[in-house]
């Protein structure tokens, strides 16, 4: 996905985040059901990202095709995504299936922080990995003929131990892998999971080891600032030469003495 779609996602993952403090996984079910809706339905697709239709009218159609189904947050979900703009058909669908996955990603998050994601990632993990060993199960998991509860039957028995998200991504990446094999599904499941853990992890640069007492206040500065208990990592870069660089996510806090060099040397190229 790329250009305007990936702007229009971009756009409406950030609006997602409002809503996951409180979500469930009812709601992350509720927005794989819509994606089955869309995808077993070409000419909506056509309709949602037809660029001629307004934007509104879009997302009233979609509402009004929604209207009592679905739970009034997984409506504005995808009444928003309507309303935005993509590059072709298939992209909503793939849209609307990284929300979904984000927002059970999210709920595995919720309470137990990045020990939760990598609950999540684990028992990912371990689906794959039984899978991948065995042909015949792989042959079995998009064998036509089969149900799809009999497929996610069979898929959920390979992780018994599995919690409540991971089970649920297994079931749709078995159920509704739209055209990819469920393992590969599974592995873009998985990089939603990487992704959110990186919120829970600061990368820190410093010139030289820092002391315990150091680590400890830095500690406890950074999960103020970020209202989390982050998992910190520190690597020694003397090429800093002094200060410290700090990167959570795709946020930098850079107060290094090169960092500030840089930008008193751009400061005299202007």
């Amino acid at each position: 996905m790329a250009g305007v779609s990936s702007e229009s996602l971009k756009a409406a993952l950030q609006e997602l985040e409002a809503k996951l403090p409180t979500a469930s996984l009812s709601l992350a079910e509720e927005l794989f059901g819509v994606l089955g809706l869309l995808d077993s339905n070409a000419g909506l697709r056509r309709a949602l990202t037809d660029p001629s239709r307004d934007s509104k009218e879009k997302a009233d159609m979609f509402g009004r095709l929604l209207e009592g189904k679905v739970s009034a947050d997984a409506r504005d979900i995808v009444t928003s995504l309507a309303a935005k703009r993509w590059a072709s058909a298939r992209d909503i669908g793939d849209a609307l299936e990284t929300l979904a996955a984000t927002t059970a990603v999210a709920v595995a998050e919720k309470g137990q922080g990045v020990d939760g994601l990598e609950g999540l990632e684990s028992d990912l993990f371990a689906f794959n990995r039984v899978v991948g060993s065995d042909h015949d199960l792989q042959r079995a998991l998009v064998e036509p003929q089969a149900s799809d509860e009999a497929k996610t039957a069979l898929a959920l028995q390979l992780v018994p131990s599995a919690g409540p998200a991971a089970q649920l991504l297994i079931r749709q990446a078995v159920s509704a892998p739209r055209g990819i094999k469920p393992t590969a599904l599974v592995e873009r499941f998985v990089q939603l999971v990487a992704k959110r853990q990186q919120r829970w992890i600061a990368e820190v640069s410093v010139t030289r080891p820092l002391t315990s007492e150091q680590t400890t206040r830095l500690q406890a500065g950074l999960d103020r600032l970020y209202g989390r208990g982050l998992k910190m990592n520190v690597n020694v870069d003397p090429r800093l030469v002094g200060g410290v660089r700090v990167m959570v996510g795709d946020e930098v806090v850079d107060a290094s003495v090169i960092s500030r060099l840089a930008e008193l040397r751009r400061s005299l190229t202007v």
